[in-house]
C-alpha cells in the first residue's frame, strides 16, 4: 500500500492559501484516481483505492499543519504501511512559485508540519514532494504569508506545480522513486 499525504489546514478560511497546496494535490489525485475522500478517522480525511494494481491511501490531516504527525502515525500503524511507501506533499518557502522538488529524506527546514512528522515517525527518512510558494519580499511575517492567498500573477505557476505534483505522485505508484525524481526535478 502507498500512502500519499498532503499537508494543510482544515476549514474554509484556509482553502486557497499557500499553506494548503498539499491539500490541493490530494484533491486533484482524488479526482484523477477516482478515490473518494470518504473516510474520517485518526484526525484525518482519507480515501482508499487502487491504481495499476497498487493499493493507494490519500490523506488530508485535519489536525492543522503543526500537528500533522498526530494523524499520519496512527494511519501508518493501523494500515501497517512501511515508511518506504509514504510521500508527504507540502509548501516550501525556499522554492519559487511554479517549482516542485522531490527528495527521499531531509530535515524539517523550519516547516512545522514536517517537524511534527519527523517527531511522530521517529525518522526524517521519508519521501517528500515540496511545492514552491516563494518567500515574502515586503517584510510580511512568514505565518501571515503562508496563510495568505496567491497573488493573481502567481496563480498560473501554482496551478502548474499542482498539476506536476499530481503527475509525479501518479507516476510514483508504478515507478521507482529515483526515476520519478529524475524526471520531475529536471
Amino acid at each position: 500500500m502507498k500512502l500519499i499525504v498532503g499537508l494543510g489546514n482544515p476549514g474554509r478560511q484556509y482553502e486557497e492559501t499557500r499553506h494548503n497546496v498539499g491539500f490541493k494535490v490530494i484533491d486533484d489525485l482524488s479526482s484523477e484516481l477516482q478515490i473518494a475522500l470518504d473516510k474520517s478517522k485518526f484526525n484525518g480525511l482519507y480515501g482508499i483505492g487502487h491504481c495499476g494494481g497498487e493499493k493507494v491511501l490519500l490523506v488530508k490531516p485535519l489536525t492543522y499543519m503543526n500537528l500533522s504527525g498526530e494523524c499520519v502515525r496512527p494511519l501508518i500503524d493501523f494500515y501497517d504501511i512501511d515508511i518506504e511507501d509514504i510521500i508527504i506533499i507540502y509548501d516550501d518557502l525556499d522554492l519559487p512559485v511554479g517549482k516542485i522538488r522531490l527528495r527521499t529524506k531531509g530535515s524539517a527546514g523550519g516547516h512545522n508540519g514536517i517537524k511534527s512528522l519527523i517527531q511522530h515517525l521517529g525518522t526524517q527518512d521519508f519521501k517528500r514532494l515540496r511545492i514552491g510558494v516563494d518567500r515574502p519580499t515586503n517584510g510580511m511575517k512568514i505565518t501571515d504569508y503562508v496563510l495568505g492567498r496567491f497573488e493573481t500573477e502567481e496563480k498560473a505557476g501554482i496551478e502548474n506545480s499542482i498539476k506536476q505534483s499530481t503527475k509525479a505522485c501518479e507516476k510514483w505508484l508504478n515507478t521507482e522513486f529515483l526515476q520519478v525524481m529524475n524526471e520531475f526535478n529536471a
